[in-house]
């Protein structure tokens, strides 16, 4: 008989950005040839009901290295004074913290102290927006860009040699090399290994291509367009998205190839016994599904919205668990195993899953609050997704932050991403914190931080039993009203600033 499931020494956590659900063998997908992630899930705990909370890139992250959801208080940005990230705590109880990354949110603008407590930190240069090179190198011809200006990454691509050179493949050569390196030097470590692939540019050398579009003879399309109905309004043709998909899908390959070297490296080293190894991702990414592309202004359908989550090692028995779990539940899960909880200074939104992987319960939570900021607030639970929409202008918009960042477009000036303070501003508190925050309420009118900027539809509500792939929307069946009034009730408990109840019609 198996000893009882006592718990991890050490953990590994591999965030893949916009890693697609449903392209994961895990979870029924075929289209990519993907082994070495069919060989971790193959010896994993694979969750089926795992969801996003704050959305995009940055606001996820915040969800991981911080547990609190933040896209009802700000759009972006960086670990704010009333907060640490989860470094913090766990180096007060001594672990050995290290971030592998190509990620560059995380060194930009907007994505300011989130590496900063780690013990160590690595930062594998090059990716999408990283300003790396000042000088372009001609052996890169470019690519188009589909409406967007000047990338960072044209400076970049030409000195990516081979497929070793890539940022992803570089990141993941990284990880195991620490992992040799490291293994038994320490009493606990935490290693966060956040990859960007397969995030935009999906782009690779050709051979990985080749495996999904070999009759493909236009100039490479590795920037998707965002937007919706992007082939019925001509934006792309469905020729365009089939290749633009098949890009997506060797990224995927390559980077697929790399983590089996992290694989090899937590084989070499016999950590499957004391360590648990987490992969997941931030968000999906729409290609195609609904006409859908990129991530735009839309109600997160379950493409963007379901993501993956596995956990193997450390004594965690492969199976599934069809239990209700989020991204702040990952940071309630690493302070838990580290006994870390206590030195927590913000309030958080997490449950821990170490009920779920030792046995001791089936259940952490009953909904899931999820959103980008300004925009669409949704609840969901393992039957039902309930999207409630602005009302009116989608005004007042309330902005908590004392360091006023967000993501470079590389297409607005700052100014235009995030308007300043105004005289309006005042000082307010976050919940459970006494730290001062500057707090402006945005009106009708105003110029808005840019992630407001889009296009409602009403409110939406799909039965996620009957209707997986969310065609039917009953926002005016009488259950409506009900979730309607789940979801100020979750508002209410998480203390959300009294302007989203007005800008959501709740009187």
């Amino acid at each position: 008989m198996a000893p009882p499931f006592t718990g991890p020494k050490n953990v590994i956590l591999l965030l893949f950005d916009s890693l697609n659900r449903h392209m994961l063998p895990a979870y029924g997908g075929h289209e990519a040839a993907i082994p070495n992630f069919d060989r971790f899930a193959r010896r994993a705990r694979v969750f089926d009901n795992h969801y996003v909370g704050a959305l995009p890139c940055m606001p996820a992250r915040h969800d991981i290295l911080c547990g609190a959801w933040d896209f009802l208080w700000k759009p972006w940005g960086s670990i704010e004074l009333w907060e640490d990230g989860v470094a913090a705590p766990l180096a007060r109880e001594k672990v050995v913290t290290q971030l592998i990354t190509d990620h560059p949110h995380l060194f930009e603008t907007g994505g300011e102290n989130y590496h900063v407590d780690f013990t160590a930190w690595d930062y594998q240069r090059g990716h999408e927006g990283d300003a790396w090179k000042t000088a372009h190198d001609p052996s890169w011809a470019g690519a188009p860009l589909m409406g967007r200006k000047h990338m960072p990454y044209d400076n970049s691509r030409g000195w990516f040699r081979g497929e070793a050179d890539f940022p992803g493949p570089r990141t993941m050569a990284s990880a195991a090399r620490w992992i040799g390196e490291n293994a038994g030097k320490h009493d606990r470590f935490f290693l966060f290994v956040d990859e960007f692939d397969p995030h935009e540019p999906f782009d690779t050398p050709e051979d990985y291509v080749k495996i999904y579009d070999p009759d493909w003879d236009g100039p490479p399309l590795i920037w998707p367009p965002y937007g919706r109905d992007c082939v019925k309004r001509g934006v792309i043709s469905e020729r365009e998205g089939r290749q633009i998909r098949a890009r997506y899908l060797a990224k995927l390959t390559m980077i697929d190839t790399w983590f089996g070297k992290v694989l090899d490296a937590i084989d070499a080293n016999g950590l499957w016994d004391d360590t648990l190894i987490l992969v997941t991702t931030d968000h999906g990414h729409y290609l195609g599904e609904k006409d859908i592309w990129g991530k735009p202004g839309v109600p997160l359908y379950q493409t963007i919205a379901r993501i993956p989550l596995m956990a193997a090692g450390a004594g965690v028995a492969p199976g599934r668990t069809p239990a209700l779990t989020t991204s702040v539940d990952l940071f309630a899960t690493l302070t838990d195993i580290f006994g870390a909880s206590a030195h927590v200074r913000q309030r958080t939104h997490g449950a821990s899953l170490m009920p779920l992987l030792t046995g001791a319960g089936t259940s952490i939570r009953d909904h899931v609050l999820a959103g980008v900021w300004g925009r669409e607030v949704h609840l969901i639970d393992p039957r039902w997704k309930y999207a409630r929409a602005p009302v009116a202008q989608n005004a007042p918009l309330p902005m908590y932050s004392n360091r006023w960042s967000t993501m470079p477009t590389h297409q607005l000036t700052r100014q235009q991403e995030m308007p300043l303070p105004d005289a309006r501003a005042r000082l307010g508190r976050m919940p459970g914190s006494d730290v001062p925050v500057i707090h402006q309420t945005f009106e009708a009118g105003d110029r808005v931080p840019f992630w407001a900027y889009a296009t409602f539809s009403g409110d939406h509500l799909y039965d996620l039993n009957s209707d997986p792939g969310e065609q039917v929307n009953l926002r005016d069946s009488p259950v409506a009203a009900m979730l309607a009034e789940r979801l100020r009730a979750a508002l209410e408990a998480v203390e959300a600033p009294h302007e989203q109840f007005a800008r959501l019609g709740f009187a």
